[in-house]
This record gives structure tokens, sequence and C-alpha cells, in this order.
């Protein structure tokens, strides 16, 4: 299992992105699919989640801001990050759980000035 994140970029206060995690396989075969970021000098945290089923999961400081989602056919989950802050600011990564392993892309990373 292959994952590659993208999407990364710099942007300012208030403005929007939205990062992609590609897979190499069916995200239908994944258990779950979640966004991690990890800020300097923090541990990586969880942002959002997706299971097989559709059922999504937020981080508390993420809530109502971003909103996790899938394209089967593009075997491709998102992340899209609305009203960013500066302390959105870290490398995010997506993490698929297949067949009770866990598979990492590589990180992007998310700068927004103030």
């Amino acid at each position: 299992v292959q994952l590659q994140a993208s999407g990364g970029g710099l942007v300012q206060a208030r403005e929007s992105l939205r990062l992609s995690c590609a897979a190499s396989r069916s995200i239908l075969n994944f258990r779950a699919v979640g966004w991690y970021r990890q800020a300097p000098g923090k541990q990586r945290e969880l942002v959002a989640g997706i299971s097989n089923g559709g059922s999504t999961n937020y981080g508390d400081s993420v809530k109502g801001r971003f909103t996790i989602s899938r394209d089967k056919d593009e075997n491709t989950v998102y992340l899209q990050m609305n009203s960013l802050k500066p302390e959105d600011t870290a490398v995010y990564y997506c993490k698929a759980v297949y067949l009770l392993r866990e598979y990492w892309g590589q990180g992007t990373l998310v700068t927004v000035s103030s």
C-alpha cells in the first residue's frame, strides 16, 4: 500500500486548502483512513478520519472547519480545510489501516501566516 499526500502550501489565516491522499489500491479495502498532523515540537495528532463505512470523526480543534471526504473512483481521500488558523501550521500525513497494519504517506507541509 502506498499513499501520496499532496496539496500543502503557504496560505494566510482564514483561507482554505484542500489536501489529497491518493492510494495505490482501492480505498474501500481500508478499514479506515485518517489525516494526522505534527507541528514543530508537538506530538502527532489526529485531525480527521473516515471509516470504511463512511463514518467520520474529527479532532476538537478542527471541528466545523475541516471536512474529510473520499472519492472511491479516484482512490483518494481529501481534507478540506477552511478558516485556517496559524495554529494549523504543521506537516500533515495520511494513514490507512489495511489488514491490521498501518501505512503512512509522506507528509505535506501546511503553513498558515497571520
